[in-house]
């Protein structure tokens, strides 16, 4: 699945955002919006990884996105 759709299904692909990354907050989650960007920025603030290992997670995330 590709970004596009996944931000156009942000409803639906919110719960698989929160089980894979259980720190954000609902409000987080809400507030990233879809934005593929700012999933990258808050990964990285949350997880305290660098931008390249939050880039890899988000991509694995949006391969194997069902929603």
């Amino acid at each position: 699945m590709n970004w596009d759709q996944i931000e156009g299904k942000w409803k639906q692909a919110k719960g698989q955002v929160k089980e894979k990354w259980g720190d954000l907050t609902d409000d987080e989650v809400d507030q990233i919006a879809g934005n593929r960007d700012q999933l990258v920025g808050k990964v990285q603030e949350k997880y305290g990884i660098a931008k390249e290992e939050a880039e890899k997670q988000v991509s694995q995330f949006e391969s194997s996105c069902n929603c």
